[in-house]
């Protein structure tokens, strides 16, 4: 029985040129990973389409009101690009104390619609990053240590960056973060939100701007801050795009302590001859297992 190498450490990377383009002819020989500043061999390296397991994480609060059914058109766009084996898992948020798990992981199409045409607005201090957490616990930890398990796993946040009322701080937040390996893709609703701040303090916005760019650098993923609401149907398939178009490559880490220290990762794409710049985004570290190591038997995947 084959079972699942847990010293291997999986990437999904995105490479893009200067005007955030994707680029899908990358060669294996042509990418090297670095650990803390210490180049991994790479023992695995993929251009195929796997499945995707994401979550959609709608925040129902006040000030999504006049954007809602916008929300909820976009959301549709991007689910029924679903494709098969594709699963999806629709969460509902206001305060900490109302963060709703509306759908759990279905292929079915039209249950997820369903659940997104029952959104509604309510009034409620929003808590982002306890939704965030929840959620990417929730798609981190789906079908992990299946045997030959290379699904992506993505997080798709839409809201207006605004936290007031969270239980986890961000610091417990980013944390997590790192262990589960999950992507996220936020569409963040600023313009409206306080921009009068100084020297000392940041505006509500510049605070909001802040916390989902973290988010989408952290682990890989991308942010969006539409301009209108015209702006939703390309941001949808500019996410449903990215998550497709993507490399996955794994390590063996050379340094193997098992000492819960955080690890940096920073992927790199060689300059070639007569070709743009090419950047490559991946998750921007790792926090290393701790205790034994265990045993297990692995047969990496194949080449392609």
């Amino acid at each position: 029985m084959v079972t699942v190498d847990t010293e291997l450490v999986t990437l999904n990377v995105r490479v893009i040129d200067r005007n955030n383009r994707p680029i899908d002819n990358v060669r294996e020989n042509e990418l090297q990973v670095y650990e803390s500043g210490v180049e991994q061999p790479i023992v695995s390296f993929s251009r195929e389409e796997v499945p995707i397991s994401y979550g959609m994480a709608v925040d129902n609060s006040g000030s999504l009101r006049s954007q809602l059914q916008s929300v909820i058109d976009a959301g549709k766009t991007i689910i029924n690009s679903n494709k098969p084996g594709d699963e999806t898992f629709i969460i509902r948020f206001v305060d900490t104390e109302k963060i709703e798990l509306k759908q759990d992981f279905t292929d079915n199409k039209d249950l997820l619609i369903e659940t997104l045409d029952e959104f509604f607005i309510e009034g409620g201090s929003t808590a982002i990053i306890d939704a965030v957490y929840l959620a990417a616990e929730h798609a981190g930890e789906y079908k992990k240590g299946d045997d030959n398990d290379r699904r992506r796993r993505a997080l798709i946040l839409i809201t207006d960056g605004e936290d007031r009322d969270s239980k986890y701080s961000q610091q417990q937040l980013f944390a997590r973060l790192r262990e589960s390996d999950v992507q996220i893709y936020v569409i963040g609703f600023v313009n409206e939100l306080d921009n009068d701040g100084n020297l000392i303090r940041k505006s509500t916005r510049d605070r909001s701007v802040s916390l989902i760019n973290k988010l989408a650098a952290e682990t890989g993923g991308r942010a969006f801050f539409p301009q209108s609401l015209s702006d939703l149907p390309q941001i949808s398939n500019e996410i449903i795009r990215d998550m497709r178009t993507q490399y996955i490559l794994a390590y063996r880490p050379t340094n193997k302590a098992r000492d819960g220290t955080y690890r940096p990762i920073k992927v790199q794409v060689a300059d070639a001859a007569g070709r743009d710049k090419r950047i490559a985004l991946t998750r921007s570290g790792r926090t290393a297992p701790r205790g034994p190591a265990p045993t297990s038997r692995s047969t990496p995947p194949t080449r392609t």
